[in-house]
Formats: C-alpha cells, structure tokens, sequence
C-alpha cells in the first residue's frame, strides 16, 4: 500500500496529529503549551511545531482526565505516575474505553506489541470479541487511520498491530455457537485491491453469531470470480467492506461491475469509501456508511 512520505520523521507528531488522536483542538494545545508545563513541542527548521511519541501520550492521558472532571491547572501540577494513577481509577463505562484504546495506540507507537495483545486479550475476557471490537476496536482502527493518512504509522506497525486484531476476530469466529438459525446466507468478500479484511472478519463473527449461513471469499476476489460463486450457490445477500483500496480502483467501475454480474442478488456496500460518493448507486446496490447504520441492518437479516 502507498504511504505518504513523512516531511519530519517516523513518529515525530504534527500538532494535527495530535488534535485528530486526543479530541483536543490545536489552538487548545497551543494554550496548554503556553500556560503549562507538560508540552515541550521541538521545531523544525521552518519553525513548525512537532512532537514526540511521549508528547502524544502526554496528551491523550491529560485530554481523558480533563474530559472527565480534572482542571488542567491541577492536572499540570500532577507528576507522571500520578496522572497514570488517576486515569487508572476512572470508572465511568465510556471512560475506561476511552483508556483503552488509548493504551492501545501508545503500544502501537512504541512498538510493544506484546503489551498491545495483553490489553487486548483482557478485554475480551472479561467483556466478549462483540463488544471489544464495537466499543474498543472501531475507535481505535479510527484513530490509526487518521495516523496511516498523516503517515505516522510504518507499514510494520500496520500489519503487526493489524494481525494481531485479525487473530482475534478469527478466534471468535471459530469459538462461536449460535442457538439461532436463520434461513439465510450471506456472501462475504472484498474486491480486487482491497487487502484489509478486519471490517469483513468483524461482520463473518457477527452473521455466525446471529445463526446466518456465511459464505467467506476473504480480500482481492476479482468480481468475476464473485459472480461464479453467486450464481452456484445462490446467497441471499452479498456484502462487501471498503476501507483503502488501491490507487487503481475505481467505486463507479466496481458498482457497475456488480449491478451486471450479480444478477437479481441484493449486494451491501459499507466502509470509508462510501461516505464520500455522493453519485446514484445503481440499482440492487445498498450502501451501509457507518457502524451503527450496518448493526441496524444486522437486526433486520
């Protein structure tokens, strides 16, 4: 996959990076800086602002604890350990997710993927692979998605970290036991160019989970070859997930491509790519654009 080239260097944040990660508006973190001691930004040689992985675990520790009731004037005053402390004892639901992910992208950064898995591994046993991936991994894959954009996250960093998720989901997928079974079949598959299959790994557990037949292709399946497999098994519906296609890939030769080879077949598109086509979508074609718009449409299977 083409990544952008860094204009500083490997892990060296833009003060954009580090409002898109924590919440907090640039000229917020300006102000900080200005009035406080916990940012000690470096500059460039044309005097643009730019920050270290510490920086950024500094920031997103002190974006959760203001968020949730501490003054920044007292957090200021705080020492390292004690900031740690105090997010460790927030207890509101939302909060603790926040923390997590959180941790999740600091062990990303600095490349401790051992610890990544541990937390990873914690949430899930304690709260379940359906929750963990709604409430832990979407933010998250949101998040170092913002980081892939901006380049701040090395293609090593991608599949470590990516692999890791993928391990997971395909643990919950064979360990799951449905008590329901609905009549109906659903064709997974993600188009020529389309390598990231967590979306699609996430929707396999989740139809598996709700007694619903699946018919797993997997990434880079030619829409012929789609078609072959539509035609002999006859699915009741066909689902694909974009997130980062290659250059080469057009949404408008796809969607044509699937409108005249999957016949009468109903076919849902979701994934990032979809919220910004703003074209007619032919017809039989569904498009999903968030989340919370695909769970609803899980109900209804």
């Amino acid at each position: 996959f083409p990544f952008p080239i860094v204009s500083i260097s490997m892990n060296a944040f833009t003060i954009k990076d580090l409002e898109n990660l924590s919440g907090i508006k640039a000229h917020t973190i300006r102000i900080w800086e200005q009035r406080y001691h916990f940012l000690k930004p470096q500059r460039t040689g044309t005097n643009i602002r730019y920050y270290s992985n510490d920086e950024l675990k500094t920031v997103l520790n002190i974006a959760l604890l203001n968020k949730y009731g501490y003054k920044i004037s007292h957090i200021d005053k705080m020492p390292p350990d004690e900031i740690r402390t105090r997010i460790l004892t927030l207890g509101d639901a939302q909060a603790i997710q926040e923390r997590i992910v959180n941790e999740l992208v600091q062990e990303m950064v600095d490349m401790e993927i051992e610890r990544f898995e541990k937390v990873l591994a914690g949430y899930i046993s304690s709260k379940g692979i359906e929750r963990t991936v709604t409430q832990i991994l979407f933010p998250f894959l949101e998040k170092i998605g913002i980081l892939w954009v901006t380049g701040h996250i090395n293609p090593a960093q991608e599949h470590l970290v990516t692999n890791i998720i993928r391990q997971k989901l395909i643990v919950g997928i064979e360990t799951c036991v449905s008590h329901l079974v609905k009549e109906r079949t659903v064709l997974l598959f993600l188009p020529e160019g389309e390598h990231h299959e967590l979306g699609l790994l996430f929707m396999y557990y989740m139809l598996k989970n709700r007694g619903i037949k699946t018919i797993y292709l997997g990434a880079n399946v030619p829409v012929k070859d789609v078609a072959y497999v539509v035609g002999l098994k006859k699915p009741d519906l066909v689902f694909t997930h974009l997130t980062a296609t290659s250059s080469n890939f057009h949404l408008d030769k796809f969607l044509n491509q699937v409108h005249t080879h999957f016949g009468s077949t109903s076919t849902v598109v979701s994934g990032q790519l979809t919220q910004t086509y703003s074209k007619p979508v032919p017809a039989g074609i569904t498009f999903k654009k968030s989340l919370s718009e695909v769970m609803e449409y899980l109900t209804s299977l």
